[in-house]
């Protein structure tokens, strides 16, 4: 369970977007699968079964307190640390996209990273959603579109030690 605690965290910050909860939401997450442990199948991917639950944590617990209604953003320029022109770069443009990953709805927005962030399939993000396939398919569709509004970004200089553009 030790080596999901980072992936955990991330998604509990995406959810909450405070780092105090994210951190509950981790501590709970982990109490509720080793009460669990007999409900996980052996063969199974473990990282899947633990981000289902801290998702139902998260609705059943936090969301009834309300607590994702504007209250603790994270500061995008807070998160991000940077080092010389390109990292300079780099952060705004991370900034950027944070941003407007930001602004998506909040289905959208956990979709993405799910999908995009973790790596994890459509099939496992509909399981740790506990929605269909094809609304997972819908929510990242939608979310392209409207992150496809925007502007275009700001691009990123050169990396002085290896000419890529990130």
């Amino acid at each position: 369970m030790g080596q999901h605690l980072a992936r955990l965290w991330r998604y509990g910050l995406l959810l909450s977007r405070q780092r105090h909860v994210a951190e509950d939401l981790v501590q709970a997450t982990c109490v509720r699968a080793l009460e669990r442990a007999g409900q996980f199948v052996p063969g199974t991917r473990m990282d899947r079964w633990l981000l289902s639950i801290l998702h139902s944590i998260w609705l059943n617990e936090v969301r009834a307190r309300r607590v994702r209604q504007g209250q603790g953003q994270v500061d995008a320029d807070s998160a991000l640390s940077f080092d010389g022109e390109h990292a300079a770069q780099t952060h705004v443009l991370a900034t950027q996209v944070i941003r407007r990953v930001d602004a998506l709805p909040e289905a959208q927005r956990e979709t993405v990273f799910l999908a995009y962030v973790e790596g994890l399939s459509y099939r496992e993000v509909a399981e740790v959603l506990d929605v269909p396939i094809g609304t997972v398919m819908s929510r990242l569709a939608a979310a392209r579109a409207k992150l496809a509004e925007y502007p275009p970004l700001l691009h990123a200089v050169p990396n002085p030690t290896t000419g890529e553009r990130r």
